[in-house]
């Protein structure tokens, strides 16, 4: 079914913004007092570029996944 996928990738993509432009905001700017502000925009931009990305390159990414692991595994 074609629900289960795009669930996955908006929740990876979720999961991934999140985290990564925390480090990234954390890493840039240390703990600003508008540091939350500064970690939403970047998240808010973040997601849904994530998004669109994981849902336009998951299935070729699955196939790579799948040649590699049956050739070396």
């Amino acid at each position: 079914m074609m629900k289960q996928p795009m669930i996955f990738s908006l929740l990876m993509s979720f999961v991934l913004s999140l985290l990564m432009t925390l480090w990234i905001t954390w890493i840039n700017l240390g703990l600003p007092a508008n540091f939350l502000w500064l970690w939403a925009k970047a998240f808010m931009l973040a997601w849904p570029a994530a998004a669109c990305i994981s849902f336009l390159f998951a299935p070729k990414v699955h196939q790579l996944t799948e040649k590699i692991v049956s050739k070396w595994l």
